[in-house]
């Protein structure tokens, strides 16, 4: 039988999911850190929290495979408490208490000053903006508003996140300071939709307004744009994009298809036309821009002809960054009354098409950067070469530039002209620019 260890227990935070889920457990262990409690990260210790993700099927079946991991582990006497945080959690609480029943506690996506009580600590509403970041130390994420308003048929995000609800200007800007002065260099704007930024709060799309205030952040290099919703995309972001030399020349929009029909059952509130027109902007107003977008294939309706003119669509407007997921049929979204009538084994054949397509597409414009030299900050050594990136690209989604470790050293957390020197489907090699 294991003893209960003295003195000072250990908690573990585990991360499952995707940056918002990130940033969630940063605040987390920043709470726990100013309790005067010690906090690892994917490490062991004595009480575990495992912050789910409620997405889609297969990040359910991820965070359901590690909260039975845990708990043999606490069975076994290897941890002592097990808790859950969340969106599988806030989503399915009732369903998990009744199937893990030897979880200690569950908790929502709004729950943190009980869990925080749970772990013998006290929520302190004045850390406005401290956390432990997780990520190397030279960029983060900063998260600009929680939830979504948006209505899609295929996204279970509002019932785990609630409405949009946007961080004040001033708060954000409190945060991206301290980031600053702990050695970020590169911001991640993020959100579950960066378009709706401010409405709540001032009465307009204010994330223009937000730009201009954190671009005067002293030690900020870079500022990128994570998940903006094309329906509504304030114009005056693209004239700060082009004019501000911080901000990324990049913009992550999940456009999810293209054909009108599938569209609007996905209830979008756009068009082929009008996402072409706003994709013929982004181009017009910053022509060097890096657009990544990801795209949704055997949604209810999508017949073999809608298909194909998605893949047509993909082969004419050539993304620079392109990641494509089979439809999930979610309980309680809007399309779980439609007929989820494409079979798995075709939606998996047509993301394999797709991305066997945008490789193609990637090849082709990586052996355009041969020859061209790039500011790239690098993240890593990994091998034998240091792993960076260019302003086209963020981290762990993107491409990589890699140089050779043999006869260079490059530190971590440095901006670097590279000169590029050949190039894959999704990683440029280089050297040390003259």
């Amino acid at each position: 039988m294991r003893t209960k260890s003295v003195g000072k227990k250990k908690i573990n935070i585990v991360t499952l999911g995707c940056s918002k889920n990130i940033y969630d457990s940063e605040v987390l262990m920043g709470q726990l850190k100013a309790n005067g409690k010690e906090v690892v990260h994917e490490q062991r210790g004595d009480i575990v929290v495992i912050n789910t993700c409620g997405f889609i099927d297969n990040a359910k079946e991820e965070s359901i495979n590690t909260i039975l991991d845990f708990v043999e582990a606490k069975n076994r006497g290897e941890v002592e408490k097990v808790f859950v945080t969340g969106c599988l959690s806030e989503r399915y609480k009732p369903d998990l208490i009744r199937e893990i029943p030897d979880v200690d506690q569950y908790f929502g996506t709004r729950d943190l000053p009980i869990l925080l009580k749970h772990l013998g600590a006290d929520y302190k509403h004045e850390l406005v903006g401290e956390r432990l970041t997780t990520t190397p130390k030279h960029y983060a994420y900063l998260k600009i508003a929680e939830g979504c308003d948006r209505p899609c048929a295929f996204c279970a995000i509002p019932l785990m996140r609630g409405g949009n609800v946007s961080t004040p200007i001033e708060n954000l800007i409190i945060e991206a300071q301290k980031l600053a002065k702990s050695g970020v260099k590169e911001l991640i704007l993020i959100a579950q939709d960066l378009t709706y930024y401010g409405l709540d709060l001032y009465k307009k799309r204010a994330l223009g307004d937000l730009l201009k205030k954190l671009v005067k952040v002293e030690g900020i290099e870079w500022i990128r744009l994570h998940y903006a919703f094309p329906s509504g995309f304030p114009e005056d972001v693209l004239e700060l994009i082009k004019s501000e030399p911080k901000i990324c020349n990049y913009i992550d929009i999940p456009l999810q298809h293209i054909n009108t029909e599938i569209l609007k059952a996905m209830k979008r509130g756009t068009t082929y036309e009008k996402t072409n027109a706003l994709l013929d902007k982004f181009r017009e107003k910053v022509p060097d821009m890096a657009i990544r977008t990801t795209l949704i294939v055997g949604f209810p309706g999508e017949t073999e002809e809608k298909f194909q003119e998605l893949k047509d669509w993909v082969r004419t407007q050539r993304f620079d960054r392109l990641g494509c997921f089979t439809y999930s049929h979610e309980e309680n979204t809007s399309a779980y009354v439609l007929e989820d009538d494409v079979p798995e084994e075709v939606k998996q054949a047509r993301v394999e098409e797709i991305m066997e397509l945008q490789s193609q597409i990637s090849w082709e414009k990586n052996q355009e950067r041969i020859g061209k030299t790039y500011r790239c900050i690098f993240d890593r050594k990994e091998g034998n070469y240091f792993v960076g990136r260019t302003e086209y690209d963020s981290p762990d989604v993107d491409n990589t530039v890699l140089v050779e470790a043999k006869d260079t050293y490059i530190s971590i957390g440095e901006f670097v002209n590279i000169k590029i020197t050949s190039a894959e489907e999704f990683d440029l090699y280089g050297e040390i620019a003259e």
